[in-house]
């Protein structure tokens, strides 16, 4: 095991992937990202207990994707281990449900592998996102009004995603591969501009040049505003069924006793909610409403209008009001 493998075993040991005898399918593209992913989990199955196979998705947009399938069953071979492949088409699913491509290649592709997943009996999907990926979504995010949790869109575990390299470089990566003597390929659609990603991903090197420490305050910020979530989603857990509860009847429904609420509680309260009963929950639309609902709450029982929601008295009921949307149109930002 060489320094570059070592560090990155003492990094996914420090963050407590919760690994061991776990079989995980690595998807991989063959471009630099997973090639390094998949030849650093062969480098370090033995220490981390992993039964390892791997996944490969023709999205069939590229030219170059027949010689890209190729190339990954050659490094199938090479690391003697099983390969399952696909091709899937992107531009039908992405007519069909009206999807940008890069959105319909990553539904129709997590689909995929979730599938290849189950069907093989592996708790894991290694990913090959990198610190350049985590930072290239936080400011994708925040230009979309994403707020807080726009600072923590890729941890290293996610559900069934594994990302083992989301604390390392990509440079890095590529230094790793060209001392151990492996190619990989390149996706020249990366560099085109025709995704949002891509169009961040060629502003931010300016940024780099201006903090070359960007990437990693922004992973440590990350790491911060993980802790602060996590005390935050605590307390909102202990107030459930004491302050706060959901009806999912009917649309659903936020209801919410009428003791003193403080704006920002009732906004962790709404985003909770918001987010279980799977209705919008801009930054802007959650403070808004927040800040409108919390001088109501402890009032007369009347009907209350705000844009597109109504706040309604439930009299004789342990919680006594019921926040939901009205009836005149969808869940939105008041006008």
């Amino acid at each position: 095991m060489n320094r570059f493998e070592a560090n990155l075993l003492s990094r996914i040991r420090h963050r407590g992937d919760a690994l061991g005898n776990r079989r995980v399918v690595v998807a991989c593209s063959g471009g630099g990202d997973s090639t390094a992913l998949l030849a650093l989990l062969v480098a370090l199955r033995g220490s981390l207990g992993l039964d390892l196979s791997m996944a490969h998705a023709d999205h069939q947009l590229r030219p170059e994707a027949h010689d890209d399938g190729h190339f990954v069953r050659e490094l199938a071979r090479s690391f003697d281990l099983d390969l399952a492949e696909a091709r899937l088409d992107v531009i039908a699913h992405a007519d069909r449900e009206h999807l940008g491509l890069e959105t319909a290649a990553r539904d129709l592709r997590w689909a995929w592998l979730r599938r290849e997943a189950a069907s093989c009996g592996a708790d894991l999907i290694a990913t090959g996102h990198t610190l350049e990926d985590h930072t290239e979504t936080v400011f994708l995010r925040l230009s979309r009004g994403g707020g807080a949790g726009s600072l923590t869109p890729l941890p290293a575990r996610q559900s069934h995603r594994w990302s083992p390299l989301i604390e390392t470089r990509r440079e890095d990566l590529r230094d790793y591969l060209r001392s151990e003597g492996l190619p990989w390929r390149e996706d020249s659609s990366n560099q085109e501009g025709f995704t949002p990603r891509n169009r961040w991903r060629a502003l931010l090197p300016a940024l780099r040049n201006e903090s070359p420490a960007l990437d990693q305050h922004l992973w440590e910020t990350h790491l911060q505003v993980r802790e602060l979530s996590g005390l935050r989603d605590r307390c909102v857990d202990t107030w459930r069924s004491v302050r706060w509860n959901l009806d999912e009847k009917d649309g659903g429904h936020v209801l919410l006793n009428s003791e003193p609420w403080r704006e920002d509680e009732l906004r962790w309260v709404l985003e909770a909610a918001f987010r279980h009963l799977a209705w919008p929950r801009e930054a802007a639309l959650l403070r808004d409403l927040s800040g409108w609902a919390v001088h109501h709450l402890a009032g007369h029982g009347r009907h209350h209008r705000f844009g597109h929601w109504a706040l309604d008295p439930r009299k004789d009921e342990p919680f006594h009001w019921s926040l939901h949307p009205s009836e005149v149109g969808p869940p939105s930002l008041a006008g």
